[in-house]
């Protein structure tokens, strides 16, 4: 246990490390949630004055989003990293290593748990600037959890989508998921003010829950209502995702 625990935590260091190696790969994943943030509030602004928008902000309605859309840009870059490893002949090495596969992949989805919290911190750091109200400390502390969960969904997502391609190229497909997932749910506008099609999509999208989770404290107060489902969906997504990258990497051929 102690070795598979260190293997773990060396994974992590790496991950971590890449930051300061090249940090320009990481500026962008960091910038993308603030400048969506506030190019949507400066043009949707208003939205938040439309009969039955529970938020009196739009920018705190909105900022939520973007601390999912940087988690999401976490585990894509994850994805993207090992696809670089793998063409490198890096992985190749790694999977000789004397550790089971799951250890392996907690270590590189670990990493993108920590990681994700750079832009969720810069993107807060932005709005209380601009005048967003401070939700407290006990729902920053459930945002930040699940906002690591959904990072170390969509990490695993980019595993899958690594294992299965064996390139960098396949970088927009590991993207994409991430975007759809957040982009079908009650992102910009209450359930309420959504089209029955869209309303009819978040309904089942998991990650509707983890948003609303993740609002909890910008627009009303924690409830354990709101907070349950966020937990189990964001775990059912860990769980699943996590599932398809094991099998990924023990089919690898070592």
């Amino acid at each position: 246990m102690t070795h598979e625990l260190r293997m773990v935590g060396a994974l992590m260091r790496r991950g971590l490390n890449e930051i300061l190696r090249v940090p320009g790969g990481a500026v962008p994943g960091v910038l993308a949630p603030t400048i969506f943030m506030l190019g949507l509030s400066a043009v949707f602004g208003r939205a938040a004055q439309l009969p039955g928008f529970d938020a009196t902000d739009f920018r705190t309605f909105i900022v939520p989003v973007g601390m999912l859309q940087g988690a999401g840009f976490t585990g894509a870059a994850t994805g993207v990293n090992l696809a670089r490893d793998i063409e490198q002949g890096w992985f190749d090495r790694m999977l000789l290593a004397p550790a089971p596969r799951p250890v392996l992949l907690a270590g590189v989805v670990g990493s993108a748990c920590l990681r994700s919290l750079l832009p969720a911190t810069f993107l807060l750091a932005v709005a209380f600037a601009l005048g967003v109200d401070w939700p407290g400390l006990l729902e920053l502390a459930l945002a930040a959890v699940l906002v690591m969960g959904l990072a170390a969904a969509m990490a695993c997502w980019g595993v899958v989508i690594a294992l299965r391609f064996r390139t960098q190229q396949a970088a927009p497909l590991m993207q994409m998921g991430s975007f759809v997932a957040v982009l079908f749910t009650t992102a910009y506008a209450p359930r309420e003010l959504l089209s029955d099609w869209l309303r009819a999509i978040a309904d089942v999208n998991p990650v509707t829950h983890v948003l609303e989770g993740v609002r909890q404290g910008f627009v009303g107060d924690v409830t354990w209502a709101d907070t349950w489902p966020a937990l189990v969906s964001v775990t059912g997504l860990v769980v699943v995702l996590g599932a398809l990258a094991v099998r990924g990497m023990r089919r690898q051929g070592y």
